[in-house]
């Protein structure tokens, strides 16, 4: 096997033994942590003899290596994400425990939110930060909206649950999700998928693979998808795009130079367009005496329109009644390179360096009462820049591995709601700025106490540094602040006589404080604009997972994660405008996860999962608040079936169930507030057929075959309720795939 410069030590799969669980332990422990590329080159080199195949990721099956890693976690192949019927990150949170994927970010149709065990991010503004992070080839990814989320040229993607503050760091108190793009080498590959359905699916990709010399390799990425909208602008007839319409166009080359197997050089440049309708959503009015809208009277003066009903609102909640037509349109625009060096120094020593430089933009916005009248309208635009440098030291010594390095991580970025966007009527003027700087030194160290006993520990130091500006009118108000943390993480894993694997975790994770996202408290408090404290959280974690049989395996997780500080974010009307504050709680969450693979006779295979969380929040100043967006119960079940022809032709059957709890929509469970989002289940469908040795594959699929329309998220700013609904109508269509 090549080296990657990061492990030197070759994997080879058998029946779990105690000698090679003490192997898999080691190279899991690194390649988990820091290289994902590897792991899936260990995972080529793994026997194709057992019937679940050592689990290598496929359909969301683990491989041995993953089972030895004594954390929670959930991986995707991109075979797998196609099969489901998964496009975007949004779908990969149905089909994982205790994980849901909203979206919200000022109507923008490509924000992906993820919450994992009850932590997230509502908001998207500059000064808030995501509680679950997103890494691209082990890139940092600092904003979840207007970034490339389409899922293409994937080799796997990995959701790890529960704070990762020690090896991955940055916003990481929720999980950390891995998305690994495939690499160049010396295969000569050329791939293309054709997609066409209903809803107006167009949908072209094409793969590129070569090696140009024995040290020179490349691979490109490219493709365009387009969906009709679920709705129209009944008031605004020249608008560009229906409701939740949506055109991308996206690419990605990367090249790779290996001189000797002791060095290799990636570069990798990716970018996307992306324009589209504004998301689905509707407002309902707060039909009461004394609401703004019901009277028509806001703070005493009355509104333009007078007062407003939720027969104000289109008939078809999809439709959409603005007047306003620079909210119809949203659009997205993201680049980025990066470079990753590795070098072998000897047999016990390697070294990875990845730099990188990304930015994204975007324009979105909401006209929040959701009327033609020129009331409450937000156009926004923001933009954001980074770069960050990682340099790892790895290696070995006799029983003893460890995992250090150095983290730097440098973000600028702006929000503006600027002449365009009004408030009762007048202009509204948002304008937010923030430069943030994050710095970390890590290391983790792991002993084999035996052959079957692991113990392993880590410690990281951050210090983050935050300088902000907020202009709502008046000012602009400045302020800046600094956080440090030691996050920390001690672990054990002991294989069994039957290859099961036991293991015991405690997890610290550390996230820097946020200032309020929309400070119109400014107006009454002109020192409001100050940011929270750290936020911490430990996770106390025990699992069972591995291969009972040939045609069974299986995982179970059983966690509780205590958080201090941790903000949530309250949004209400105010003088000025749209104001966000930081509820600061103190949280408790716990629960279990459970994934499992079987084969029932030949050619049947079901593989399930299970979620159940319990979330406490301690009561605030006599209010009990919940966790929002956090379903108290997660579940997916998908059966497959593969019948071979008398011809050798295999037709393939596929169906991906998923069910999600109800859950609240903001941090109040209070049923006057009408947050509350109804359960929902989600059938996918795929019937796929491959001829004999043929180099294509043709199937019929359906999404969301029943056409559940649920909602994506509630917020209730005291005058109106803003309903954001789901863009994931039914679709039916066609899939080609061939590669020659």
């Amino acid at each position: 096997m090549e080296s990657t410069g990061h492990w030197r030590k070759t994997l080879s799969y058998k029946k779990p033994t105690p000698s090679l669980a003490r192997l898999s332990l080691v190279g899991a422990a690194i390649s988990l942590a820091l290289n994902p590329q590897l792991q899936a080159q260990e995972q080529e080199s793994v026997s194709t003899d057992e019937r679940i195949e050592a689990i290598t990721v496929t359909a969301a099956k683990r491989s041995q290596v993953i089972y030895e890693v004594p954390i929670a976690l959930s991986a995707f192949s991109g075979d797998a994400l196609a099969a489901q019927g998964i496009t975007d990150l949004t779908d990969v949170g149905k089909f994982v425990p205790n994980l849901n994927v909203t979206g919200f970010s000022a109507g923008h149709t490509s924000s992906a939110n993820p919450f994992i065990r009850g932590i997230g991010l509502q908001d998207h503004l500059i000064t808030t930060d995501p509680g679950v992070s997103v890494y691209v080839d082990g890139v940092y990814l600092g904003r979840q909206v207007g970034q490339n989320w389409n899922l293409n040229n994937i080799e796997r993607i990995e959701v790890l649950r529960g704070p990762q503050g020690t090896l991955y760091g940055r916003n990481s108190i929720g999980g950390a999700i891995n998305i690994i793009t495939k690499q160049p080498d010396a295969d000569s590959v050329s791939k293309i998928t054709l997609e066409a359905g209903t809803r107006g699916r167009t949908k072209a990709d094409a793969f590129i693979n070569r090696g140009l010399t024995d040290n020179l390799s490349f691979n490109l990425n490219a493709g365009y998808n387009h969906r009709d909208g679920i709705g129209e602008f009944i008031n605004v007839p020249n608008a560009e795009y229906d409701v939740g319409e949506t055109r991308e166009f996206y690419g990605r080359l990367s090249v790779r130079y290996a001189p000797d197997d002791d060095f290799s050089l990636v570069f990798t440049a990716d970018a996307n367009d992306g324009e589209g309708g504004l998301r689905p959503y509707t407002t309902l009015i707060d039909e009461v005496p004394n609401g703004a809208y019901y009277t028509g009277m806001r703070f005493g003066a009355p509104t333009p329109s007078g007062p407003l009903r939720n027969s104000d609102q289109a008939d078809d909640p999809y439709d959409n009644a603005t007047g306003t037509e620079e909210v119809t349109t949203v659009s997205n625009e993201a680049s980025g390179v990066s470079l990753t060096a590795d070098w072998n120094w000897s047999d016990t020593l390697s070294s990875r360096a990845i730099f990188s430089q990304r930015s994204s933009e975007y324009k979105a916005g909401l006209d929040d009462d959701g009327t033609i009248y020129a009331l409450d309208h937000y156009p926004e635009r923001g933009d954001a820049d980074q770069t960050s440098v990682e340099f790892q030291l790895n290696g070995y010594m006799g029983d003893v591995d460890f995992v250090s390095g150095l983290y730097w991580f440098k973000e600028e970025g702006s929000n503006r709601q600027g002449e365009d966007s009004s408030f009762n009527g007048g202009p509204n003027l948002l304008e937010l700025d923030q430069e943030t700087t994050s710095r970390a030194v890590f290391v983790n160290v792991g002993y084999d106490v035996s052959l079957d006993l692991r113990v392993s520990g880590g410690v990281r130091y951050t210090r983050d540094e935050k300088q902000a500006t907020a202009n709502v009118g008046i000012g602009p108000f400045y302020s800046e602040d600094d956080w440090s943390e030691v996050s920390y993480d001690l672990s054990a894993n002991y294989t069994m006589e039957n290859g099961l694997n036991v293991y015991g975790s405690i997890q610290s994770g550390y996230q820097s404080g946020q200032f309020p996202a929309r400070p119109y408290c400014l107006f009454g408090d002109p020192n409001c604009f100050v940011a929270s404290d750290n936020i911490t959280a430990v996770n106390y974690e025990m699992g069972l997972k591995g291969q009972l049989t040939d045609n069974f395996s299986m995982s179970i997780a059983l966690f509780n994660t205590e958080y201090e500080d941790l903000p949530y974010q309250v949004s209400t009307t105010s003088e000025g405008g749209f104001n966000t504050t930081n509820l600061v709680v103190e949280q408790t969450s716990r629960g279990i996860e459970w994934e499992s693979t079987a084969y029932i006779g030949d050619n049947f295979k079901l593989h399930t999962s299970l979620g159940y969380i319990d979330v406490d929040v301690d009561e605030q100043d006599g209010v009990k608040p919940v966790a929002p967006l956090t379903p108290e119960l997660t579940l997916s079940i998908s059966p497959s079936y593969e019948y071979e022809m008398a011809s050798g032709a295999v037709l393939d059957f596929r169906v991906d169930y998923s069910f999600r709890d109800e859950m609240y929509g903001e941090p109040s469970s209070d049923p006057g507030r009408m947050t509350l989002l109804d359960s929902r289940e989600l059938v996918n469908m795929d019937i796929a057929y491959t001829p004999a040795q043929g180099n294509w594959k043709l199937a019929l699929y359906g999404r969301n075959i029943f056409d559940e329309r649920y909602d994506n998220a509630r917020l209730n700013t005291g005058d109106y309720i803003l309903r954001i609904l789901s863009n994931d109508a039914s679709e039916f269509g066609l899939r080609f795939t061939a590669e020659f």
